[in-house]
């Protein structure tokens, strides 16, 4: 399903003065499309992704899902924080991914053994939380938030905590996940490479308030490989942008 975002303002009040948080954040996603969202600290990206959630509903402005207006969590969004220890450390893989849902019955168990198998956790079923790396937990996370089919995957820096190493390595499990599933995905990164390494765009944000400063189609196949010249050249566009807005959040700061 399409997704339509029209945010005309999101504030909160802090001691006397009102605190603009976003203002005017309208952009479309396309069913099937893989975004990622990319800013300086504060311009509101997780604000942004809670509210595609139906976490937050304090605000002016409207998301659409399909025909759907989101105005409270359900199935249809599948979240990903960013911080592993969310798991339950009292169930197993299995039963974390199951979550609420029975593992006795015949077809959730089937979709917990696939999405295990998706995921790289074969092996692990049974082990805990304590047991996994932060990389496999995030894994499970995922796998967790898929269970339901949701119509969009929302991913809150999820590999932000890891090491590089692991944190390629799961770009590209989270890549081999969406051309598997075909689900609609929303990064918030604030890691230049990941933001063209995944995205099908890339939505550049400026803070204060938070705003969308450009929308960069990232027209490069799959897989894509960091060393070629036209990814480098992509990356420079969006870096640019980068630029052009921490100039911008100075000059705002400055005033």
């Amino acid at each position: 399903m399409d997704i339509k975002i029209d945010i005309k303002n999101k504030s909160f009040q802090k001691g006397e003065r009102i605190v603009e948080v976003l203002d005017n954040v309208r952009f479309d996603i396309k069913d099937g499309e893989f975004v990622t969202i990319i800013g300086p600290s504060g311009c509101g990206k997780s604000t942004l992704l809670k509210i595609i959630a139906g976490l937050d509903t304090d605000y002016e402005g409207s998301v659409h899902i399909g025909d759907s207006v989101v105005d409270k969590p359900s199935v249809e969004q599948g979240f990903v924080f960013q911080e592993h220890h969310r798991l339950f450390p009292w169930l197993t893989v299995e039963e974390n991914i199951a979550a609420d849902l029975s593992l006795r019955k015949p077809a959730i168990r089937q979709k917990v053994n696939d999405l295990i198998s998706i995921v790289r956790l074969n092996g692990f079923e049974k082990a805990y939380p304590k047991e996994l790396s932060g990389g496999m937990s995030q894994r499970v996370a995922i796998a967790r938030a898929l269970l339901r089919e949701p119509a969009v995957l929302l991913l809150d820096e999820p590999f932000g905590a890891l090491d590089a190493f692991t944190r390629q390595h799961l770009q590209d499990v989270l890549l081999q996940i969406w051309m598997k599933t075909k689900t609609t995905m929303i990064l918030v990164t604030h890691d230049l490479d990941e933001s063209v390494y995944l995205g099908n765009k890339v939505v550049v944000m400026q803070s204060k308030p938070g705003a969308v400063r450009h929308i960069i189609p990232i027209d490069l196949p799959f897989p894509r490989q960091r060393t070629d010249s036209l990814f480098q050249k992509t990356r420079q566009t969006v870096m640019k942008e980068l630029e052009n807005v921490e100039q911008l959040t100075s000059h705002v700061g400055g005033k």
